[in-house]
């Protein structure tokens, strides 16, 4: 299956969204460029990258290598990032994101998302914390950041504009004052962690979700040895063996049936490459349940510097 084949969802302002992309969480800058080039050649077409993963510069140098190559068009390619927590004031936001195109050597975003709606202290530090390890806190407040997103899309930078890791009464706030619709809200996402709720009132006001660590973020830094493993689970791998599938390749598949768009990581072609062949099989309704059944509210990505964070989304 090549890019223009991975089927896509429609935005609430029309744009399409592939429901495939890969993730560059954690993607070492060294490693990251040959994971995109290779991605490509795959037939990925969606990119999702951030300004804190620190590694902007090198896909856009794998990008636009592709471009240049002509393998690809900018126009074939959809590529997502994220304002970091240290920009939050409006003023702050349209240069943010000058300087991740500038990063990601293109002229606009396809889609540019407030990384978390938490505020930080405004300076070069990313992680700005007090003598406890937590995070020194901003004074603004998102709804005021969304305004600054909104002139984005004026200025012809972003072409939609959406929220991560918002919760229920986030998203009201934002859509109280938005003259822009968030588009998308992307949220940790997988059977451990099903998120039916918060989905369903995403739907009902016209957002899409995006379901990151999909695999359960196995290589997350804040990992212990007592914490669940996803990927090995016995219901996940039995499904695998049912479907002659890899377990990856069932949690992929697995939010692609429930129409989510999700961004499995990987640096690792055979992986890259494996988990693209998802669209030749199908997972029946019963073993769907069986997958909606391991819910546990089982949150792999806390960050818990910001739980002392008065706009902190996982208090309950």
């Amino acid at each position: 299956m090549s890019g223009e084949q991975i089927p896509s969802i429609k935005f609430n302002n029309g744009y399409d969204y592939p429901i495939l992309g890969l993730g560059t969480w954690n993607s070492k800058p060294g490693e990251v460029v040959a994971a995109v080039k290779d991605a490509i050649d795959v037939g990925y077409r969606h990119f999702d990258c951030a300004f804190v993963y620190e590694n902007e510069e090198q896909v856009g140098e794998a990008i636009s290598a592709k471009i240049e190559g002509k393998v690809v068009s900018r126009s074939e390619l959809f590529i997502t990032s994220k304002l970091w927590c240290t920009a939050h004031k409006k003023e702050l936001v349209v240069d943010a994101l000058k300087k991740t195109l500038q990063n990601l050597r293109t002229t606009y975003l396809d889609l540019y998302l407030i990384h978390w709606p938490m505020g930080f202290k405004e300076g070069d530090n990313l992680f700005p914390v007090d003598k406890n390890g937590k995070i020194l806190p901003s004074d603004s407040y998102f709804t005021e950041t969304w305004k600054g997103m909104e002139e984005c899309v004026k200025l012809g930078l972003a072409k939609s504009i959406g929220v991560s890791n918002f919760n229920t009464k986030q998203i009201e706030d934002v859509l109280s004052v938005a003259e822009i619709k968030p588009v998308n809200n992307q949220i940790e996402c997988h059977p451990y962690l099903n998120q039916q709720k918060l989905i369903d009132f995403c739907k009902e006001r016209n957002i899409s979700i995006t379901a990151y660590s999909p695999l359960g973020s196995p290589d997350r830094p804040s990992a212990t040895p007592n914490d669940p493993v996803l990927l090995e689970d016995a219901t996940i791998k039995d499904l695998a063996k049912k479907y002659d599938k890899t377990p990856a390749q069932v949690l992929i598949r697995y939010q692609i049936q429930r129409g989510i768009p999700v961004i499995p990581k990987s640096v690792t072609k055979s992986r890259i490459e494996s988990n693209f062949k998802v669209f030749d099989f199908k997972i029946s309704d019963e073993d769907m349940a069986k997958l909606n059944s391991l819910d546990r509210n089982c949150r792999m990505v806390n960050f818990d510097m910001c739980d002392q964070h008065k706009d902190y989304p996982f208090k309950n």
